[in-house]
């Protein structure tokens, strides 16, 4: 999978995350109000309590005092509310980003096999080229043999003196040969050095491991039957009272998302159930 199919499909994900982060934010403020709201009517009925005390027989005081009392539970709920919320969102939030680093090691994973599958294209092709080379070689020295062979006996029936000046025209072709070999095989390393110097630099910029280092929360909750924490893939129970709701897809036998609603084991034997 290329990085824009990657980008696409997590981008896709968070089509509806602002939406349910401003119903959260805008549930915790209308909370909150309700709560400050509480807290101002029991600072009024305290200002007004305070100086009917002495006046008051204690049934009237009792009365009062657990009026007081039930708006400061009632605030307390409200406060207890919001902290629900204010953790919902969180989590919300925190499945984006761990399935974010789900996609970053799947895309790395994917980049080292590809250029380790470049190196090994590479090496076999440099290995093809020097086998070439080497019966090429070996092609052209069997003929430099049957040549000096043929070249010998025309000497031999031509006399001494031609077959010094044989040997002394030979001698220059054969440095000349050998300075050709020589420039054929230096051209051939500096190629393969600089090809090896560029699959190097890929390879270092497909190692972005150091952004998974991430530190793990201590206090993070945990999920699913086997009470981990969440990673890799997950998904959801569609049933809104399901005590669970988060699972790994391998403790639940998926490979991928299914389509339309899904329902833990749990929450599916309690529907067979009813």
């Amino acid at each position: 999978m290329t990085s824009a199919l990657y980008l696409e499909h997590y981008l896709d994900s968070l089509q509806h995350l602002p939406i349910e982060l401003q119903r959260n934010f805008k549930l915790m403020r209308d909370l909150d109000d309700r709560a400050h709201g509480i807290m101002r009517t029991i600072d009024l009925m305290a200002d007004e309590l305070l100086p009917e005390i002495p006046k008051m027989d204690e049934e009237t005081k009792k009365e009062k005092v657990n009026t007081i009392q039930g708006l400061f539970n009632k605030a307390k709920e409200y406060g207890d509310d919001k902290v629900q919320l204010a953790i919902q969102t969180y989590e919300l939030v925190d499945k984006h980003i761990r399935r974010l680093d789900s996609d970053l090691v799947r895309f790395e994973a994917e980049i080292q096999e590809k250029v380790m599958s470049a190196r090994a294209a590479q090496q076999a092709a440099a290995d093809q080229e020097t086998n070439t080379t080497t019966v090429k070689k070996g092609r052209k020295k069997l003929k430099g043999n049957e040549k000096a062979a043929t070249t010998t006996g025309k000497k031999k029936r031509a006399g001494a003196s031609s077959e010094d000046d044989a040997a002394a025209a030979g001698r220059p072709a054969a440095k000349k040969k050998s300075q050709r070999k020589g420039a054929t095989t230096t051209t051939n390393t500096a190629k393969e050095q600089e090809e090896n110097a560029d699959l190097d630099s890929v390879a270092g910029m497909a190692h972005p491991s150091d952004v998974l280092d991430m530190p793990v929360d201590p206090n993070e909750p945990t999920y699913c039957l086997c009470h981990q924490v969440s990673y890799g893939e997950m998904i959801g129970c569609d049933n809104l009272d399901c005590p669970i709701e988060w699972f790994h897809f391998a403790c639940v036998d998926l490979k991928i998302k299914p389509k339309g609603k899904w329902y833990c084991p749990k929450c599916t034997q309690d529907r067979k159930k009813k």
